[in-house]
């Protein structure tokens, strides 16, 4: 057997998230799979470095695929593209170590998340952005983020609590406003469920007057989900990329 790492990009807005599930056959995890299984003639499982929820994009998403006998990475990536929906494309496929695994193996993940500030939704990036028609102040955002960078305990931004507790490390959140539109983007060494989506509608709501950067704090001190902001809609988050080792930045 060996292993080969994949990067995935994909458009989730038709999808059932990433994971493979009882009752949600339409999801991006069950397209490739089937779309390898055709090429290999036998049943595949890929890894992935984490699920995305339904809607949820993707530009890095990785996951592991092990596969018997020695392919030829090109002409079997060039062929699984071709028996895929034009909405998900495989980046690359890279020969690794058998050691590798797609979600054991990552250190860290970076998020990005988008907002069309304009007064009217547009309607070619509807499926792309959270519409949020509010003037922001972008420097009470950024001291927000600010008390959210290092390790805490997160449970204030997670809808389900991971059993193996909710301590989680951000290292860098960045704002970006360029004209009607912005970018927050979060790394870190891992997120919990719905956890980008709530802190970045955490964030529009201190942008938004709603709440104050002072309040982060306290609600992280509180633990509980009814302290933090909105959760943000799936259709403006991207997984865009996965660190591993070294690549960790």
């Amino acid at each position: 057997m060996r292993t080969y790492k994949l990067t995935i990009s994909y458009d989730g807005t038709r999808y059932q998230g990433w994971q493979r599930q009882p009752g949600a056959e339409n999801t991006i995890q069950n397209v490739i799979e089937d779309a390898i299984c055709k090429l290999t003639g036998y049943e595949v499982k890929i890894q992935g470095s984490g699920r995305t929820d339904a809607g949820v994009h993707a530009r890095g998403q990785v996951a592991s695929l092990r596969l018997s006998g020695k392919v030829e990475e090109r002409e079997f990536l060039r062929k699984l593209n071709a028996g895929l929906p034009e909405d998900i494309r495989i980046r690359s496929m890279e020969l690794v170590p058998n050691t590798f695994h797609g979600r054991r193996s990552a250190k860290g993940k970076c998020y990005e998340y988008h907002v069309d500030l304009r007064e009217k939704q547009q309607v070619f990036s509807r499926r792309y952005t959270c519409h949020y028609p509010e003037e922001l102040d972008i420097e009470e955002m950024e001291r927000a983020a600010g008390y959210l960078l290092g390790r805490h305990d997160f449970s204030s931004f997670t809808d389900r609590k991971d059993e193996k507790g909710c301590t989680r490390r951000i290292d860098e959140i960045q704002i970006e406003k360029r004209g009607d539109s912005l970018c927050m983007s979060f790394r870190g060494n891992g997120f919990m469920y719905h956890m980008v989506r709530i802190l970045s509608g955490t964030l529009l709501e201190v942008g938004s007057g709603k709440k104050s950067a002072r309040d982060i704090p306290e609600i992280l001190k509180a633990k509980s989900r009814a302290c933090a902001g909105f959760l943000a809609p799936a259709q403006g988050l991207f997984l865009k990329e996965v660190y591993y080792q070294e690549e960790q930045r």
